[in-house]
Formats: C-alpha cells, sequence, structure tokens
C-alpha cells in the first residue's frame, strides 16, 4: 500500500467513510489551522466524509529572510510570475498524490475526493487536480492563484476537464491580491472549465458565511 510521507490530522465520520477532502493549509500553518472547521460545516450527522488535514513539510521561505516554517513550496518574491518555486510545488503535488492512493486503496473511489487548499493549499490543490489522471469530486481553491501565474499548468489532464472548481477569494485580501485569484478564473473560463467563483467581504481568511457555501458546495459534490 502507497503510504504519503506527510503527517496529518484525520477526522473521521461516524459511519464508515465513503467520501474524503483533503484540505491542505496555507504558508506557516498547519492542518491544525482548518481541522477546527468540520463542526462549523454543520454537515448532516449521518455523513460519510472523512476530512484530512495534512501538515506542509518544513522548508526555508525566501520572503521571510529564510525562515523555515510550514510550506508547500518557497516563495521567492511577491511577484506573481516569480511567485512560487515550481521544484517545490512538483514536489507537494507528488505527496498529495500519494495521500489521494492512500484514500483509493482504502476503498475511496477519485471521484469521492475533493482536493481544497486556502492560499499556498489552494495553489496546489488546484495545480495537482487540474493535472491528475483520475476524476476528482472537485477542487477548491480559497483565496489563491497559479503557479504559473498567467498560464495554465503544463501536462493538463482530461480526467478533470469537468470537474467542478470552486474560487473564493477576499475583496480585501492584501496577502494574496484578488487580481491574481481572478486572472486563474479568467484562465480557467476560458478553457470551459467548471470553475464558480465567489467574493466575500473579507481580508486573507474565511468567514462564515462562506464557510456555509463551502458546506453546500461539498455536500453537493460528494452526494
Amino acid at each position: 500500500m502507497t503510504t504519503s510521507s506527510l503527517e496529518r490530522i484525520t477526522v473521521e465520520p461516524k459511519s464508515t467513510a465513503q467520501a474524503c477532502v483533503i484540505w491542505l493549509h496555507g504558508l506557516g500553518d498547519s492542518g491544525a489551522g482548518f481541522a477546527p472547521i468540520v463542526p462549523s460545516l454543520k454537515l448532516p450527522s449521518d455523513h460519510n466524509i472523512r476530512f484530512i488535514f495534512p501538515h506542509a513539510p518544513d522548508r526555508a521561505v525566501t520572503i521571510n529572510q529564510g525562515y523555515v516554517m510550514k510550506a508547500w513550496y518557497d516563495i521567492k518574491s511577491m511577484d506573481l510570475h516569480n511567485r512560487a518555486d515550481m521544484t517545490g510545488v512538483l514536489e507537494s503535488e507528488a505527496s498529495i498524490h500519494q495521500l489521494i492512493e492512500e484514500q483509493i486503496q482504502s476503498g475511496i473511489h477519485a471521484d469521492k475526493i475533493i482536493l481544497a487548499g486556502f492560499s499556498q493549499g489552494g495553489v496546489v490543490s488546484l495545480f495537482t487536480g487540474l493535472r491528475y489522471s483520475q476524476k476528482l469530486a472537485g477542487i477548491m481553491a480559497l483565496s489563491c492563484y497559479l503557479p504559473n501565474a498567467d498560464k495554465l499548468p503544463e501536462n493538463l489532464h482530461e480526467a478533470n476537464k469537468t470537474t467542478n472548481i470552486l474560487q473564493n477569494h477576499g475583496a480585501q485580501d492584501e496577502v494574496v491580491l484578488m487580481s491574481s485569484g481572478k486572472m486563474a478564473n479568467k484562465l480557467l473560463v476560458e478553457q470551459n472549465y467548471n470553475v464558480q467563483w465567489k467574493t466575500y467581504n473579507m481580508p486573507h481568511s474565511v468567514l462564515p458565511e462562506q464557510i456555509d457555501d463551502i458546506s453546500l458546495w461539498i455536500q453537493k459534490q460528494l452526494t
């Protein structure tokens, strides 16, 4: 059995898991940052969704003076066209592939798995989902951008060409400007991806109204 090297927090449903949400945190955070969101989703008590909140590996982050923190990839500059270290992005993609494979081998089909992420985690989830070779249930990209800035990733896979994608962004986001999220959205729309965009009156964060909307979206993809 393929086993991911990523440590993680797993929240199991009361019944046997038949679906899964893999949710990636942002820069400097950990899986513990988003794990408490599960009760806030107010899912039906008999839901069968496993939530996995992996911890990114520790790495030096250039824009933070080389300080070592949990990061899915190095951020080299604030310039969107030179921000993401693609070596790190690809390493994280491989780790997420292992997580997905673990779920498949446990009996959960790929089309019952949602890749979700916030900020850096959203970048990796979107990048990985668009390139993944089996159809996923959905891709959720919160307050993030594409690592290739103004172009879609290379080696897109047809398996997820029709997969539903949810993009959310805060109108007051000063960490990841909304324009970078809109750039990604424009590219996806132009290539006829099934992408849903919604803006919220918030900074670089999530808020209760948005969590309610996310809950409905997750349930729609997994039921």
